[in-house]
């Protein structure tokens, strides 16, 4: 916990000082602040009560209950997160959400007016996030390749991924499979190390953080993609990027049964009902079976993406927030826009 207050008070003392040179270089009319953590509201305090800014909450996680999951408890702490979530809820003059389950949860825990608060899911730019030319290297001999894109920390459940990949290699004889993780994070190391003693080094591979190109090609490489995350508090509620960026590949992929993950995937996604990793692995062997399904849920992935699940339609609905909260300013377009160090 020491670690997490020293973090934060330095992230929080250096997004204080960068605002500041912004106002005084350029001027703003609105911050513009992503969580984790509900902090910013205290730097968004000193610019509503000096000098008449707005302020825009834009909630990405729910931190009392990813705080609940990666401790395994609530406590005083827990709190002390729903307190600082409330502030920050009660001081936005907006707030943005990333699904109606976290919109309601502005409007009802929050008290955020409904007319104030709209969702804003994070679609990838389809000019840009497509497939490209598969890397034959990145297979290593497989016949199949499973993918997996994203964070990985203790809540991530890519250590279920991994144990996964040794049920289908060791127990299911698999040797015809391979995996690649796309990523980085806290628990990195600790599950390369696991990957090594449960001798699975042949069959998977963690590329570490990609982008641009070498992203694209390492995920049209893949046969399936994965998410791994398991259902809980913080991961029922949650609509989870990889979901998106999958879907917008045409990248058909196993999940466990989480409500929202499920209502966003629809057809794209296998759902495996146990949430344990032999049943993972049972459901990747036996997409990655049945190639008629894959095609079926590669043409719907792509299809509603291109229907739904794009930024060039999503970021209207962030232009309406600005403008409605700076009718005046919204044709100069300024906003602060003040990020927090991700967990």
């Amino acid at each position: 916990m020491l670690q997490y207050a020293v973090e934060y008070s330095f992230a929080l003392f250096s997004e204080f000082f960068l605002s500041l040179r912004v106002w005084r270089r350029h001027g703003f009319d609105l911050i513009h602040a992503c969580n984790p953590p509900d902090l910013i509201f205290l730097i968004a305090l000193v610019y509503k009560l000096f000098f008449g800014k707005k302020f825009l909450f834009d909630q990405h996680d729910i931190n009392p209950e990813l705080y609940e999951v990666k401790f395994g408890r609530q406590g005083l702490v827990h709190f002390v997160l729903r307190l600082l979530e409330r502030c920050t809820y009660r001081l936005a003059d907006g707030s943005l959400a990333t699904s109606e389950a976290l919109k309601e949860r502005a409007v009802a825990s929050g008290l955020v007016p409904r007319d104030r608060v709209w969702v804003v899911r994070s679609f990838p730019d389809l000019d840009r996030f497509q497939r490209s030319l598969p890397d034959p290297i990145l297979r290593r001999g497989h016949k199949y390749l499973v993918g997996y894109v994203g964070i990985m920390a203790e809540q991530d459940g890519v250590e279920l991924l991994v144990r996964a990949m040794a049920h289908v290699v060791k127990v299911k004889g698999r040797e015809d499979i391979g995996c690649i993780v796309i990523g980085d994070g806290p628990d990195f190391d600790r599950l390369r190390g696991l990957m090594a003693e449960l001798g699975l080094g042949d069959h998977m591979q963690f590329a570490g953080y990609l982008s641009g190109d070498k992203l694209f090609s390492a995920l049209s490489s893949c046969d399936i993609g994965v998410i791994p995350d398991p259902s809980n508090v913080c991961n029922d509620k949650l609509s989870m990027n990889k979901v998106f960026e999958y879907m917008a590949l045409g990248l058909p992929f196993v999940q466990f049964d989480l409500p929202q993950a499920k209502a966003d995937a629809g057809d794209a996604s296998m759902i495996v009902g146990s949430p344990t990793p032999e049943a993972l692995g049972d459901g990747m062997i036996e997409l990655l079976g049945d190639a008629d399904r894959r095609e079926q849920m590669a043409a719907y992935a792509i299809a509603r993406a291109h229907r739904e699940f794009h930024w060039k339609v999503e970021k209207q609905t962030l232009l309406e927030a600005y403008g409605t909260l700076l009718p005046a300013a919204s044709e100069k377009g300024t906003a602060a826009l003040v990020d927090a160090p991700q967990q």
